[in-house]
């Protein structure tokens, strides 16, 4: 039997390994690496933004009522998002995470987040800057730790109504 030592190194390195995933996750999203992206998931994962739906009608999109913004699957996942990020400038960033190893297949944590999305011509506005927490669960597939579920639940939306940037150089010192 493992002794108590060998246990809490094998859970650091796979809360440092799940810390990576994220990181990867919301570099690759926001350089629209999709191929890369998509490897992420496990091949049954889970998204829910389901807020996302409400979030997005109260900055004036118009978003069907039915929509639920829940996907199956790491390539429905991936046409989603890559899909409605598309021509969308993003910043990502995860912080604070708390993550609980369950076994050597199995991990959940909980990410504070913070993004800022800014939207092309014709949105009807800029685009906000979001805050809140990713509820996760991972799974250890074919060696490697991958999201198995994933739901964002948003707390703040500060829309940016108007600005005068270059979204390709992402110039920021006119958005307080």
């Amino acid at each position: 039997m493992a002794n108590e030592n060998t246990i809490n190194t094998d859970r650091a390195e796979a809360a440092a390994a799940i810390s990576v995933l994220k990181a990867q996750y919301f570099r690759l999203m926001d350089m629209k690496r999709w191929d890369e992206w998509q490897a992420l998931f496990a091949p049954t994962a889970f998204m829910d933004m389901s807020g996302e739906a409400a979030a997005m009608r109260s900055l004036g999109f118009p978003i069907p009522g039915d929509a639920d913004f829940k996907w199956r699957g790491a390539a429905s996942i991936r046409a989603a998002v890559s899909e409605a990020l598309d021509n969308v400038t993003t910043v990502h960033h995860g912080h604070m995470p708390e993550i609980e190893i369950l076994s050597t297949r199995e991990a959940r944590g909980i990410w504070a987040m913070e993004d800022m999305i800014l939207y092309g011509p014709g949105a009807p506005i800029a685009g906000f800057r979001g805050y809140g927490h990713y509820f996760e669960s991972y799974v250890n597939h074919d060696g490697r730790w991958r999201i198995q579920t994933i739901q964002l639940v948003r707390l703040c939306i500060r829309p940016i109504a108007t600005m005068s940037i270059d979204r390709t150089s992402c110039s920021q010192s006119d958005i307080a």
